[in-house]
This record gives structure tokens, C-alpha cells and sequence, in this order.
């Protein structure tokens, strides 16, 4: 700040400017959340604000996601410190948090169902049935009585 108060005047003409800038302000953000609308739009404008990365890469915004990427942002932080970090400090609890909401943009119905396929086909590889040998059983027949 460049002005300096240097009698009463100039602080009084200091608070009265201060005071024009409050209620300007004031009058700025009534209009933004004057409407359900607009009150709306000013949440979604700080969600997706940050979507845009150095390098010009768009990444996935909360409501741009699919549902399990908006699964997973609430439930794989609390299962991890429900279950692994359940007696873990306030810190650790926030870090696995973090991790785990950038975490979530890298899970999607594509990557499941393909890591899902993958693991089905394995199975299936596993508990096929062995092919059918060339000849049958026969059925059991009880030996002839000799008296």
C-alpha cells in the first residue's frame, strides 16, 4: 500500500474510501448469488476451475467423471482409513484423502471392465473343464450271484 497516513485527515479520507470499496464490493457479490442460478454457476466455476494443466491437458473435473470415478472419490478414502489407517493421525488420514481424490481420476467404467475382463478371462483359463475322454464309463453292474 503507497498511502501513508500521516494526520486525521488523510485517515478520515482513507476510511471513507475503504468504505466506498466495501459497499462496492458488497453490491458485486449480491449480484453474483442473487439467483439459485447464478449461485449454481459460481460453485460450478470453483469445481472445474482448476481442470487445466500447464502443459494444456484438460483433466477431469469432479462432475466430469463417470459414476464410479465419483464413487471412488468418496469411497476409497474412507474405506482405506476406516480399515488400513484406522489408527493413524489427522495428517496421514488427510494425506491418503488427497492421494486417493487424484487417485480417482484414473478409475473409470473402462479401465474396471478391462482390468475385469482380464482377470475373467484368467479364471476362465484356469477352471476350464478338461475335454471329455474318447470313451465312456460303463455303468456299474453287480457281479452274478453263485449259490
Amino acid at each position: 500500500m503507497d498511502f501513508q497516513v500521516k494526520n486525521i485527515d488523510d485517515l478520515r479520507e482513507e476510511i471513507s474510501r475503504m468504505r466506498i470499496i466495501e459497499s462496492q464490493q458488497g453490491t458485486a457479490l449480491a449480484a453474483r448469488f442473487s439467483s439459485p442460478s447464478a449461485i449454481f454457476s459460481s460453485i460450478m466455476s470453483l469445481l472445474n476451475s482448476g481442470n487445466h494443466h500447464e502443459d494444456g491437458a484438460k483433466q477431469p473435473g469432479i462432475f466430469n467423471q463417470d459414476f464410479l470415478g465419483l464413487l471412488s472419490r468418496i469411497v476409497l478414502p474412507v474405506t482405506l482409513n476406516k480399515t488400513l489407517f484406522k489408527n493413524s493421525n489427522f495428517l496421514i488420514k488427510t494425506l491418503v484423502g488427497l492421494v486417493s481424490q487424484k487417485a480417482s481420476n484414473y478409475i473409470s467404467e473402462d479401465a474396471v471392465s478391462g482390468i475385469w475382463g482380464k482377470v475373467k478371462s484368467v479364471f476362465n483359463k484356469a477352471t476350464k473343464s478338461k475335454p471329455e475322454a474318447s470313451h465312456k464309463s460303463m455303468p456299474y453292474v453287480p457281479p452274478p450271484v453263485v449259490m
